[in-house]
């Protein structure tokens, strides 16, 4: 029998586990092949996704060090395009943790040169904008380097810059983190006091009020006189001084009085009193978002949250102005967390229960879709495929509670919120590859997936977790469109991008539907993890690589199936 040779060397149909003959494709963590993101393409995920957990095929060491030897080689090659990225994903509350970005400004002040790190020291405080990001940031560093003159003149810069009243908020609300405190890293530093103020407070964050030892303050709590000890007559900021009256408080009214007249942040109060419904209903009234958005459970707990109760009424309303969420950098993954874990009315860790109220969670779910930058709709048919293979359901995004299977259908969500053409599937390859059998029924390896934005965030979940894994075939999506013969203008895939399971690779499938169906049709590949690889052919102008959980993904998708292809040069 004569040899067919196009079954070994076919650069239209070639199986996910071979490279496609003459590309530059790589092997992925799945024994598959897909292309390998540039580094810059990396940066972002890295910034944005985070290593955190690793994913199912990369242990989190590995994760950790794949995006740290592609970030040190962005920052050989332009550092302060580094910082400036870093600056631009952090200050726009576009990444769901701030934690990646103080990791890559340590790496910049550690690989960089002489310029990028002075961009890299100016940048400190609008990156570490509080003190637990300082924290993590000191750890990172020396963990790495030696503190120079310019990284202790930075710290230094980050304490002298603020006012004084700032920065005795910092010092009662971020106390301490990994190991770190202000008086650590004060030390460290030896910034010069601007005022007499700052130097109370620097006095303060080194040794505590019993080492000022100049000034007595006697405070009228409940009728009783309270006193506490500090630096020069009118130099230490109130909120200092109600932060040490907390210690000695004897009630509830009291530490309800501290925060009334004081605005003393939850942080500050001794842990005793955080179970008294009076104390948070007090700490609510100046909560900030984030912290009102962590604290639902523990208020439901209370009693606080309660029928016809004035504290729901705030929270509803605060969560409704989309205006304030966008102020606080509230991030959808924030939302999607809290709604997913207040919904099921217990926390992840400990032994806190509770009823959820109705009213809350829908204006969660309202909250969630209000994070997403405006989107105008490209107003063409899209097909948003889920990829909810093995490896999707056992990474997390950015450390958190929520898969990336999870997380996925929850974005798409957001297009198909905007877009009035639209239909989502999910894909998950039979765990023998190939395309035969699947879930029953159907084309073999796609679900239709019957939900629509008016669904409850924790509703979608569950119906995504109620599909059955299998292995990746990234392909699926283009490979159903076609023989169901539908017209589809844009292909949008949530996907870890660790294909191996198809007959033919993604790019080629395609290509095979732009061949019969549709010539302008595109590709918009969402990464979910931030490892090194995508679906997305960097020579086809009509297939883009983004990162998943970023608050600007829906309005850059939408702005790219509504562009005309350039046409190749």
């Amino acid at each position: 029998m004569a040899l067919n040779y196009a079954k070994l060397f076919n650069r239209r149909i070639t199986p996910q586990s071979q490279r496609i003959p003459g590309s530059n494709q790589v092997a992925n963590s799945g024994r598959g092949y897909s292309w390998k993101v540039d580094n810059w393409a990396r940066l972002d995920r890295f910034l944005i996704l985070g290593a955190e957990g690793g994913t199912y095929y990369i242990a989190q060491r590995d994760l950790v060090k794949q995006n740290h030897d592609a970030v040190v080689r962005c920052i050989k090659t332009d550092g302060i395009r580094v910082v400036n990225r870093v600056v631009e994903i952090s200050d726009a509350g576009r990444a769901p943790k701030n934690d990646p970005a103080s990791f890559t400004l340590a790496l910049v002040v550690t690989h960089g040169d002489a310029a990028a790190r002075a961009a890299a020291f100016n940048a400190l405080p609008k990156v570490c904008r509080i003190g637990t990001h300082l924290f993590h940031f000191a750890e990172y560093v020396n963990a790495m380097r030696g503190w120079g003159r310019g990284l202790r003149n930075a710290i230094g810069h980050w304490y002298v810059d603020r006012t004084a009243d700032d920065l005795a908020h910092q010092a009662v609300k971020y106390q301490q983190r990994d190991g770190w405190s202000h008086a650590d890293l004060l030390r460290l530093a030896h910034p010069k006091a601007p005022s007499v103020e700052h130097d109370a407070v620097f006095r303060w964050m080194l040794a505590g009020a019993d080492s000022l030892g100049e000034r007595t303050v006697t405070r009228n709590v409940r009728g009783e006189n309270r006193e506490a000890t500090y630096g020069a007559v009118g130099a230490l900021p109130k909120l200092v001084e109600a932060f040490e009256l907390a210690k000695q408080a004897s009630s509830a009214t009291d530490i309800v009085k501290l925060i009334t007249d004081f605005g003393l942040p939850r942080e500050a109060i001794p842990t005793q009193w955080l179970n008294e419904r009076v104390v948070w209903e007090a700490l609510l009234e100046r909560m900030p978002m984030t912290a009102m958005i962590r604290n639902l459970g523990k208020m439901t707990s209370i009693g606080l949250l309660g029928p016809f109760s004035d504290a729901k009424r705030f929270i509803v309303r605060k969560l409704g102005d989309e205006a304030a969420l966008k102020r606080a950098r509230i991030h959808p993954l924030a939302v999607l967390v809290a709604q997913k874990i207040y919904a099921q009315g217990r926390g992840d860790k400990g032994s806190l229960t509770w009823s959820p109220a109705s009213a809350v969670v829908d204006a969660l779910d309202d909250a969630f879709y209000a994070t997403f930058q405006n989107v105008q709709p490209c107003n063409k048919p899209l097909l948003l495929a889920l990829d909810v293979s093995g490896s999707m359901a056992m990474s997390m995004i950015a450390g958190s509670c929520i898969s990336a299977r999870e997380a996925s259908a929850a974005m798409a969500l957001i297009t198909a919120a905007t877009e009035p053409d639209c239909e989502i599937i999910a894909f998950s390859a039979p765990s023998r590859g190939g395309f035969g059998g699947m879930h029953g029924g159907g084309e073999p390896g796609v679900t239709r997936v019957n939900i629509s934005p008016r669904m409850r965030l924790a509703d979608v979940i569950k119906r995504i977790e109620a599909i059955p894994m299998g292995g990746t075939d990234c392909a699926l999506p283009m490979v159903w469109a076609r023989r169901n013969k539908l017209t589809v203008s844009g292909f949008v895939t949530y996907t870890d991008s660790e294909t191996w399971a198809g007959n033919i690779h993604p790019a080629q499938a395609l290509r095979a539907y732009r061949d019969e169906f549709n010539g302008d049709a595109k590709t918009v590949v969402v990464g979910t993890t931030s490892n090194g690889f995508t679906l997305a052919d960097p020579n086809d102008r009509g297939m883009l690589d983004v990162v998943g959980f970023d608050t600007s993904v829906p309005a850059v998708i939408a702005d790219f199936v509504r562009e005309r292809p350039v046409a190749p040069e």
